[in-house]
């Protein structure tokens, strides 16, 4: 009787293990598809005595992106990123970053736009603050 046992639990195991080691899954990236990520602006919207001299950077998944450009993308979650810095002799700073995932992405698309704050750290206008807009759009590849 043990030796019924001890064989018929070998044979599940074997099945078990090339049952779950032979089956593949799709990964999300496969199940997500491909997606076109246009960044398509990045906006002072306003600025209260931080600074004129200003350099700003866009990614999408960790990919710069210029102006007007567009990335494709094969992932469940995309991850937009802003970067705004004033520059003068003490830059000041700041950044901001959104994961969007794939599944909220509608068939006629989705714009995402992130609000990036640049404090000024120094001076009579300590305190005051910029802020600039991110603009992406994000359309599902034909």
């Amino acid at each position: 009787m043990n030796r019924r046992f001890t064989k018929a639990s070998g044979i599940l195991l074997i099945a078990l293990a090339l049952l779950i080691g032979g089956i593949s899954l799709p990964s999300p990236a496969a199940a997500a598809g491909t997606y076109v990520v246009t960044f398509k602006e990045a906006r002072l919207v306003s600025n209260s005595h931080v600074g004129n001299e200003w350099y700003t950077e866009a990614q999408v998944n960790g990919k710069n992106v210029d102006e007007g450009a567009s990335v494709k993308v094969s992932f469940d979650t995309i991850k937009l990123y802003a970067y705004a810095e004033e520059q003068d002799k003490i830059t000041d700073i700041g950044e901001k970053s959104q994961s969007v995932k794939a599944s909220s992405v509608t068939a006629s698309g989705k714009t995402v736009k992130l609000k990036v704050n640049v404090t000024e750290n120094r001076g009579r206008y300590s305190g005051h603050t910029a802020v600039w807009e991110f603009t992406y759009t994000i359309k599902k590849q034909k």
